[in-house]
């Protein structure tokens, strides 16, 4: 007479799958994300610092800010400054590697460049 309905939703093994996907995408984002934060700290310090005079000047308030927000990567040292026009441009670049398992790395290319006027 009537068929049974056949039933429908994912199967212990997809949940299982999915579940290790989302965790293994959760690990590297608890990686990354500390980087990612420190590099946006680092884009607003020379934002603050282009407004100094001299390039020792930049390179020195880049150094404080960098100890308020805990900037590690990059220190005064590794800023790029240079003249264009009237306003001062302050670049950096770096790169940052994480340890995935075994032979695995991660590695992530940062570079900041300050914005142009005010």
């Amino acid at each position: 007479m009537g068929l049974k309905p056949r039933q429908a939703g994912a199967s212990l093994i997809t949940v299982i799958f999915f579940l290790v996907v989302l965790g293994v995408v959760g690990a590297i984002g608890m990686q990354v994300f500390p980087s990612l934060v420190e590099y946006q700290a680092a884009l607003r310090a020379i934002n603050k610092a282009r407004d100094e005079a001299t390039v020792v000047a930049v390179r020195n308030a880049f150094d404080r800010y960098a100890q308020v927000d805990s900037i590690d990567a990059i220190t005064g040292k590794d800023l790029t400054v240079a003249r264009e026009g009237d306003q001062m441009v302050v670049s950096f670049a770096y790169n940052k590697e994480f340890h995935l398992f075994g032979p695995a790395w991660l590695t992530m290319k940062y570079e900041g460049r300050s914005r142009p006027g005010r």
